[in-house]
C-alpha cells in the first residue's frame, strides 16, 4: 500500500514536467519555421537591395571625384587667367619683379595642369601660347630696360682691337637714377631680379662679359699706354680711356693690376653690387649678387689674358731677378683678394696666384726656351766663321767652386775610389795635357754653345731641384738638337764635299764630345741632390759626336783620294815612256795630284789639329803612291829608255810629296812633319824600293833581296820582283839566274 502512494506521489510530480516538455517542442518547431521563412525572405529581397545600394554609393563615389577633379582644374585655369592678368598689370607699373614671379606662377599652374591624365584639353594649348607671348613681351621689356642701363659707345670698326679703335671705347651706365622724372624708374635691381626670374639673366650677363673683354679688360692687358678714366655725372657714369705718350714695351703686372681692379671698383659700385635670388634650387634665403654671376663667366677667360700677356712677360730670365719677383706675387696676392671682397671671385679662387707662386717653374720653363732658341741660332749660324783653340785655352768658364770647399770629402787624404783602388793624389799624376784638346780652328758659334751649355748648367745648380732638372734637361737638348740640326741644315752634302767645311765640322764635333767628357762632372760638387748624385752625365753623348765627326770626315777623305785616282787614271798606265805624249800625260797627272795635295794642305792648314792633318794627308799621299806602284809593277815590259823616265817620274812625287805637308801657318815649323813623311804615308819606303829596281842591275836587285832577308823583301812580293825582272831584262842566263834566287 505504502508503495502504491510512492508512484501516484512520484507521476505526480512527473506529468507536468513532461507536459512543460512537450510544450517546450512545439514552440521550438514553430520558431524554427519561422526561422526558415525569413531566411527565405532575407535570401531573396533583402540581398537584392543590398547589392544596389553598393552600386550607388560607388557610383556616386566617382562621381564626387570627377567633381572634386573639374574642381581643381577649374581652379588652376582661374588662377593661371589672374596670374597673367597681374603679371599685365604690374607690367604696366613697371613692377617688373612682380610681373616676372606672376608669370613663373602662371607657368607652374599650366605645368601642374599638363601633368593631369584624361585631361587633353585643348584650351591647354591655347594657354601655353598665351604664356610664351606673354613672356616675350616681358624679356623684350626687360631687354629695353636693360638697354637703357647699359649703354656701350664702341669705335666705328666694330670688332677691331687696335689701339686707336679701343681709346674710342666708352661704357655708360645710367643706374644713377634721374631726378627730375616722375614716372616710377625701375631699380636697376628690379630689372636684374626679373631677368633672373625669367632665367633670361645669364644670356644678358654673358654678352655684357664678353664686350667688357673685348673692349675694355684685355685692352688694358694688351696695351701699356692706356688708363681708365671714370666720370660720375648726376644720372649717369662713364668708364672710357685715355692714351699716355710715353708707352712702355709692356706694364708690370703690378700696373695691370691696379688698372684692372679700378674698372672692377666702379663697376662694383654702379652694378654689380645687386644680392638676386635665384630661382629654383631650393636657395630661399641665398642671394648672389651679380659680381658672381658675372664672375662665373668671366674670370676663366680674364685669368688666362692676364696670364699669358701679363704675368709671362714678368718671369725674370736669370735667377738673380726672381728675388725681386716677391713683389709681383704679394700684388696677385692683394689682387685676388680685392676681387674676393667685391664677390667677383669664389674664395677657392687662385689660378692666377698658383701661376705666380710658380715662378721657379715658369723661369725655368722660359729659360729653356731661351736657351733652347739661343742655341738654335747658334747652329744655324756660319760655320766659316772660326776661332783657334789652344790646349791652354778652356772655355770662358765661370767661376767654379773648390771641389773640396765645404764639402765633407777631404780632397788631400787618399780617397777610396769607387772601385775600391787608392786615389794616390800628386805622387802619380797624368801629364798636364791629358784631357786638354790639341791646337785647331772651330766654329765660332759652337763655342758660344758650349759656352752657353756651361753657364747653363751653372745656373741650375744656383736653382731650386725642380728648376734644376728642367735646365739640365735642357743642356743634354742643345747637344741632342745639334746633333739633329747641323748636319740637316747645313746640308750633309756640303759637310762632306767642301774640304774646308768637312774639317772644321769634324772639330766641332770633336771640341763638343771633349766637353761633354766632362761636362756636368765640374758640376758634382754643387749641393743641388739631381746633379750631385752622379746621374749628372753627358758621357753617353759622346760616342754619337764622335761618329758624327768621323763619317763626315772620313766621307770627304772619300772624295778626295777618288779625284786622286781619276787623275792618275789619265797616266796611260805608265806604259811606252818613252814615247813623248804618253810621258807628257803622265807627268801631267802627277803634277795634278802634287797640285790637289797642295791646295788642300793648305785649305786645312790651321783648322785640323796636327796629328789628323798629318794623318789625312798621309793618307791621300800613300793613295797616289800605292796606286803608282801598283800601275808599274804590273807593266810586262819596260825598256831602258821607260825606266829612266819612270824614275824621274818617281823622284818628282819623292821630292814634292813631303812638300804638301804644312800642317801650322809658320813655314819653319812645317820642316818636322816633312821629315817625318814615312810615318804617316804606308807605302813610302815601297815606292823608294821601286825607284831604286828601276835603276839596279840584276846583281844590284839579288843583294837588296838578300835571301827574303833584304830591304827589297820587306816591300815586294818575290812574284812582283820577278815580274818586274821579266820586264825590265832580256831573257839571259843571267838574268834566269837572277830569278832563281828570288823566292
Amino acid at each position: 500500500g505504502e508503495v502504491c502512494t510512492m508512484i501516484n506521489k512520484k507521476y505526480s510530480e512527473f506529468l507536468p514536467s513532461m507536459q512543460s516538455a512537450e510544450e517546450l517542442v512545439a514552440q521550438v518547431e514553430g520558431l524554427s519555421n519561422n526561422i526558415d521563412l525569413l531566411k527565405a525572405g532575407i535570401e531573396s529581397e533583402v540581398q537584392r537591395d543590398l547589392n544596389v545600394a553598393v552600386a550607388e554609393f560607388t557610383e556616386l563615389k566617382q562621381q564626387l571625384e570627377r567633381d572634386t577633379l573639374v574642381l581643381s582644374v577649374l581652379k588652376k585655369l582661374q588662377e593661371f587667367d589672374t596670374t597673367i592678368k597681374e603679371c599685365n598689370a604690374a607690367l604696366l607699373e613697371k613692377k617688373y619683379v612682380t610681373a616676372a614671379q606672376q608669370l613663373e606662377k602662371a607657368r607652374s599652374s599650366l605645368r601642374n595642369l599638363e601633368s593631369r591624365r584624361g585631361f587633353e584639353l585643348k584650351i591647354l594649348k591655347a594657354l601655353g601660347t598665351e604664356l610664351t607671348v606673354q613672356t616675350q613681351n616681358m624679356i623684350y621689356h626687360l631687354g629695353e630696360e636693360w638697354q637703357k642701363l647699359i649703354v656701350w659707345k664702341l669705335p666705328p670698326s666694330k670688332g677691331s682691337s687696335s689701339l686707336e679703335a679701343v681709346v674710342l671705347s666708352q661704357l655708360h651706365l645710367n643706374t644713377v637714377p634721374p631726378q627730375d622724372e616722375d614716372t616710377a624708374v625701375p631699380s636697376i635691381a628690379a630689372v636684374l631680379q626679373a631677368l633672373a626670374v625669367l632665367g633670361e639673366l645669364h644670356s644678358k650677363l654673358k654678352d655684357f662679359g664678353q664686350l667688357l673683354l673685348q673692349y675694355i679688360l684685355k685692352p688694358l692687358i694688351s696695351y701699356p699706354s692706356l688708363e681708365p678714366v671714370t666720370e660720375e655725372q648726376p644720372d649717369v657714369f662713364i668708364l672710357r680711356f685715355r692714351s699716355r705718350e710715353v708707352a712702355l714695351d709692356a706694364s708690370s703686372p703690378m700696373e695691370v693690376f691696379d688698372k684692372i681692379r679700378l674698372v672692377f671698383e666702379v663697376l662694383h659700385k654702379y652694378l654689380l653690387n645687386v644680392p638676386l635670388e635665384q630661382p629654383g634650387e631650393g636657395r630661399k634665403d641665398d642671394k648672389v649678387t651679380l659680381a658672381e654671376l658675372l664672375g662665373e663667366l668671366i674670370w676663366e677667360e680674364l685669368s688666362d689674358c692676364l696670364i699669358q700677356n701679363c704675368l709671362v712677360n714678368s718671369i725674370p730670365s736669370n735667377s738673380s731677378k726672381l728675388e725681386q719677383y716677391k713683389e709681383v706675387i704679394e700684388s696677385t696676392e692683394e689682387f685676388e683678394k680685392a676681387l674676393k671682397k667685391m664677390q667677383f671671385l669664389k674664395e677657392d679662387t687662385t689660378a692666377l696666384l698658383k701661376y705666380a707662386c710658380n715662378v721657379d717653374s715658369h723661369f725655368a720653363n722660359k729659360k729653356c726656351q731661351d736657351v733652347i732658341m739661343a742655341a738654335r741660332s747658334l747652329m744655324t749660324s756660319e760655320i766659316h766663321n772660326t776661332v783657334k783653340i789652344t790646349p791652354d785655352s778652356s772655355v770662358a768658364l765661370p767661376e767654379l767652386p773648390d771641389p773640396g770647399a765645404g764639402d765633407h770629402l777631404q780632397t788631400h787624404k787618399p780617397s777610396l775610389l769607387h772601385n775600391g783602388t787608392v786615389n794616390l793624389g800628386s805622387e802619380s799624376r797624368l801629364s798636364q795635357f791629358t784631357l786638354c784638346l790639341p791646337t785647331c780652328r772651330i766654329s765660332s758659334s759652337v763655342q758660344q754653345l758650349v759656352e752657353l751649355a756651361y753657364h747653363t748648367l751653372l745656373e741650375a745648380t744656383a736653382s731650386t731641384d725642380l728648376c734644376c732638372v728642367q735646365l739640365f734637361d735642357c743642356v743634354r737638348n742643345i747637344f741632342q738638337l745639334f746633333y739633329e740640326v747641323v748636319p740637316t741644315y747645313h746640308s750633309r752634302e756640303n759637310l762632306q764635299k767642301l774640304p774646308q767645311l768637312a774639317a772644321i765640322h769634324h772639330n766641332n764635333c770633336m771640341y763638343i764630345a771633349h766637353h761633354l767628357l766632362t761636362l756636368g762632372h765640374q758640376f758634382r760638387y754643387r749641393s743641388t741632390a739631381v746633379v750631385s748624385n752622379g746621374s749628372a752625365t753627358f758621357v753617353d753623348l759622346v760616342p754619337g759626336f764622335r761618329r758624327l765627326g768621323m763619317e763626315c770626315f772620313l766621307a770627304q777623305m772619300r772624295v778626295q783620294k777618288g779625284e786622286i785616282l781619276e787623275r792618275l787614271s789619265s797616266a796611260r798606265n805608265f806604259s811606252n815612256m818613252d814615247d813623248e805624249e804618253n810621258y807628257c800625260a803622265a807627268k801631267k797627272a802627277i803634277k795634278q795630284v802634287l797640285h790637289q795635295l797642295k791646295r788642300l794642305g793648305l785649305v786645312w792648314q790651321d783648322v785640323l789639329p796636327v796629328n789628323v792633318y798629318c794623318k789625312a794627308m798621309g793618307a791621300l799621299l800613300n793613295t797616289a803612291l800605292a796606286e803608282i806602284v801598283t800601275r808599274i809593277a804590273a807593266l810586262e815590259d819596260i825598256s831602258a829608255e821607260d825606266a829612266d823616265r819612270l824614275y824621274s817620274l818617281c823622284r818628282i812625287m819623292v821630292e814634292e810629296g813631303p812638300q804638301v805637308f804644312t800642317p801650322l801657318l809658320e813655314e819653319a815649323k812645317n820642316k818636322k812633319y816633312q821629315e817625318e813623311v814615312p810615318v804617316y804615308v804606308q807605302k813610302w819606303m815601297t815606292f823608294k824600293e821601286l825607284m831604286i829596281i828601276l835603276q839596279a842591275n840584276l846583281q844590284e836587285i839579288v843583294d837588296q833581296w838578300a835571301d827574303g832577308k833584304g830591304p827589297l823583301a820587306e816591300e815586294f812580293s818575290a812574284a812582283e820582283v820577278k815580274s818586274l825582272i821579266r820586264a825590265l831584262f832580256q831573257n839571259t842566263e843571267r838574268r834566269a839566274a837572277a830569278l832563281a834566287k828570288i823566292k
